[in-house]
Order: C-alpha cells, then structure tokens, then sequence
C-alpha cells in the first residue's frame, strides 16, 4: 500500500507492517523487576528451620544436631571467645551448649524468643559461669604447697582401679556413637591424625570430619556424665 492508501485507511484500520511492529514491540518490552527480598522474612523461615532441628536434636536425631551445629555454631564460638578470650575455653563452652541443646531442646518455647536468641543466651550463661568457676579455682589454689608437693611416680591400687574402670566407661560411651563418629574420633585421640589427615585417610570433606568430631565429642561428654552417675556408689 502507497503513501495514498495508508493516508485514506484512516484510524483503527492495521496493516501486516503495523503488526510486525506491535509485536517487536511487545517482544522487547523490558521484563518486570523482581519483588525486592524481605530479609525479615528470610530471618522468620531461618529461625523457623533452627527451631526444627532443635526439636529434631532434643529427640536424639544426630543428624539435626550436626546441621544445628554448621549452622549455628560459628556464633556461638565467637559469643563464648569474645567473654572468655581464651581458644581453649570457647570451645569447651561450644560444646557445653550444644550439649544442653540435647538435654533441653524439648523445653525451648519458641513463645519466648528465637532459636538464635536462646543459643545466644544458652553460651553467655555457660561463658560467665566458666569464668566465675576460673575464678573461685584461682582462689583455692594454694601456690606453695602445688610447688611443693612431689607426685608419685607409680600409681598406687586405688588410682590404677580408678584409671581402669575410666577406660571401660570411655569404651562403652563411644559404643554408643554412631559408626561415623566413633571412627574420626578413635583416629583424633587414639592415632593422632590431624583433622586434614582424617579427611584425606577417608576421602571426606574437612567440614565433615570436624563436625563429626565436634558432635561426636558433644554425646561422648553426655553419655561419659551419664555412666559416671551410674556408677557411683
């Protein structure tokens, strides 16, 4: 169609090149942006996930308390070494708490506050009461009689029975450990491999070793308490 025929076409009437234009247009037209992310909804289904693996935990499901751990832990150890400023005792305290997590997660209300809240309160509480126990240990010591008493270089019956009946518990605690944990943890203390020699003696990522071995030492320290208990007089 000349210039003519598109001038007397008049309004409303299309033509194939009116078409073809409509729909490139339509093709190239700029896709609508993405709701921006809510972050205080990603922080509600993070902490409604922790606060199912806590129930999980409290349960015993070890695979729930190794996830709670990767997912948590790194605040948790960082809470306890900012408090107590020693490696050594911020990782004791680590485990103390996600310990109790076994003990206690059937008691966390998720009424009184966050998965996160209640692990942050859980570590300031063991950090101070490690640091008053430091305490009140420093104030018992008797200085010159620990410099001035000799230990025994043989053990007598007594100690040797006490020593004997620990292996046995220790034995029967890491009987209770899963497959997995009681290998990594008998090659940490009893072989000494370092923790990158776990991973590449058993083709497993580090992570995974170290959370074996965090966790496992968590339930071994549980159930060592528990068969300590039964076996006092």
């Amino acid at each position: 169609m000349g210039t003519v025929g598109a001038l007397k076409r008049g309004p409303g009437v299309a033509t194939k090149n009116d078409s073809k234009v409509a729909r490139m247009a339509q093709f190239h037209q700029p896709e609508q942006e993405e709701s921006p992310v809510n972050p205080l909804r990603q922080l509600r289904i993070r902490e409604e996930a922790l606060a199912a693996l806590v129930t999980r935990a409290a349960q015993g499901d070890q695979t729930a308390l190794a996830a709670l751990y990767d997912e948590t832990s790194a605040h948790v150890y960082g809470l306890a070494l900012r408090i107590l400023r020693d490696q050594y005792a911020a990782e004791d305290v680590t485990i103390d708490v996600y310990a109790q997590v076994c003990r206690q997660g059937a008691s966390y209300d998720a009424n009184r506050g966050t998965p996160s809240a209640w692990l942050h309160a859980l570590t300031r509480s063991r950090a101070i009461d490690r640091l008053r126990q430091e305490a009140q240990r420093r104030e018992r010591e008797e200085p010159l009689e620990a410099t001035t008493r000799l230990p025994s270089l043989t053990a007598g019956p007594e100690e040797y029975s006490a020593t004997t009946e620990l292996r046995r518990l220790v034995q029967r605690a890491l009987a209770l450990l899963t497959p997995e944990q009681r290998q990594v943890i008998e090659l940490a203390y009893y072989s000494g491999l370092s923790h990158n020699e776990i991973a590449a003696q058993l083709g497993q990522p580090l992570g995974t070793v170290k959370t074996r071995i965090r966790t496992g030492m968590m339930l071994l320290r549980e159930d060592l308490r528990s068969l300590l208990t039964e076996a006092q007089p």
